[in-house]
């Protein structure tokens, strides 16, 4: 076990993945190696058993732990691993007792610049296309006394940012305070938090005390991520989301009318079963209609048990072609927008190595020399290249 003094972390998938990874590398002990896995595609479930080998390859005399969604849905499966030594569910990969921790309150967070912090778990939809449900069970709330807290322990460590993330966070509900009530609470009661995000929305939820943090405080970063999934009405009933093309359209411009820099960015499934050229058509136009610069965009690929695998399926080449399609579409709209920042002055929080960290709206920059990492600064943006800008300090 000495061969690896502290425990070795690996994370795939989601911002919430990120987030429970830090907690778990505070909980487990020396001599242990974990993959904290992601289920979201088969692709993911490929990934994760790849992980497990490589790490396994890299430390081999250390206990290696298997967590995440990728476990929770093929519990048998990577079990039958011989480079497995112990699972963990989903459900208690947070517990110090699955890691023999004696610890009973939350470590104290390692200082870096960005913090993913965990505030949901869980979904209550039944998207036709997802097996997350069966890694994360239903939607579940953390309690605001207790996220404000850790938050503000999280700043005292150095933190400068954090991204609130959940499975499902629009959907956040502790006892009736809903997600804007949580952000209020942070912006009163850690006034040394200069600047938060949030993960993926819903838009269906995006309730008018939401749509006026987003709008209106400063703190809020002016980067909205939404799961828009399809621009196409008729693959939007089909994958049982609860918006329409229309409606997300009409949240993006009332966004952009009230915070013009405000930065959209949005996932994409490409190659949905039944989804014909013109419907893809229609997806395809919502990024420009949308103005989408930060697409996540996911071939399509059929997950056992959801009701879309047993839907006609579109070809697996057709749905990666779309996906680069789609890909290329938004990293076209990043390119115009990151032109029209020449000659602005950004407010960039520094990231490792130093000489790089992003603007309020998610937009990279980079700079000549390099600076305090998690210092912020006002940063001359001088150059536009098609997926960072170049600027000196102001």
């Amino acid at each position: 076990m000495s061969a690896v003094p502290q425990p070795e972390v690996v994370t795939l998938g989601c911002r919430l993945n990120i987030a429970e990874s830090e907690a778990i590398r505070q909980l487990a002990g020396a001599g242990v190696a974990v993959v904290n896995g992601c289920g979201v595609t088969n692709q993911a479930m490929r990934d994760t058993r790849a992980a497990v080998r490589r790490l396994r390859r890299r430390v081999p005399h250390a206990e290696l732990v298997v967590t995440g969604c990728a476990a929770e849905m093929d519990r048998a499966g990577f079990a039958a691993m011989p480079e497995v030594d112990r699972l963990i569910p989903n459900a208690a990969k947070l517990l110090p007792a699955s890691w023999g921790s004696a610890r009973t309150n939350a470590p104290r967070p390692r200082a870096q610049t960005r913090a993913f912090v965990g505030v949901q778990n869980g979904c209550d939809h039944a998207c036709t296309f997802c097996a997350i449900p069966q890694g994360r069970g239903a939607s579940r709330s953390d309690p605001i006394a207790e996220i404000v807290p850790r938050v503000a322990a999280l700043v005292e460590a150095g933190q400068r940012e954090v991204v609130l993330s959940g499975v499902d966070l629009a959907s956040y509900d502790d006892r009736g305070a809903r997600l804007a009530a949580l952000v209020e609470r942070l912006l009163m009661g850690v006034p040394g938090l200069e600047r938060i995000r949030l993960s993926s929305l819903d838009p269906h939820v995006v309730d008018d005390a939401l749509f006026a943090l987003l709008t209106q405080e400063p703190r809020v970063m002016p980067h909205v991520h939404l799961s828009l999934q399809a621009g196409d009405d008729l693959i939007l009933k089909r994958m049982r989301r609860r918006h329409r093309r229309a409606a997300a359209l009409a949240l993006v411009e009332r966004l952009r009318a009230a915070r013009p820099e405000l930065a959209i960015g949005a996932d994409l499934i490409a190659g949905f079963p039944t989804e014909d050229e013109a419907m893809f058509a229609n997806t395809l136009a919502l990024v420009d209609e949308a103005d989408i610069t930060h697409a996540h965009v996911f071939p399509y690929s059929p997950r056992a048990g959801t009701p879309a695998a047993r839907m006609p399926q579109v070809e697996p080449e057709v749905a990666r072609a779309r996906a680069a399609t789609l890909r290329a579409a938004s990293t076209a709209r990043l390119a115009r927008r990151l032109a029209r920042q020449v000659g602005t002055v950004q407010r960039v929080l520094i990231e490792r190595p130093g000489d790089r960290g992003h603007a309020p709206d998610f937009s990279e920059v980079r700079l000549a020399a390099p600076l305090p990492i998690g210092s912020v600064h006002d940063v001359a943006i001088v150059a536009a290249a098609p997926d960072h800008l170049t600027g000196t300090i102001a």
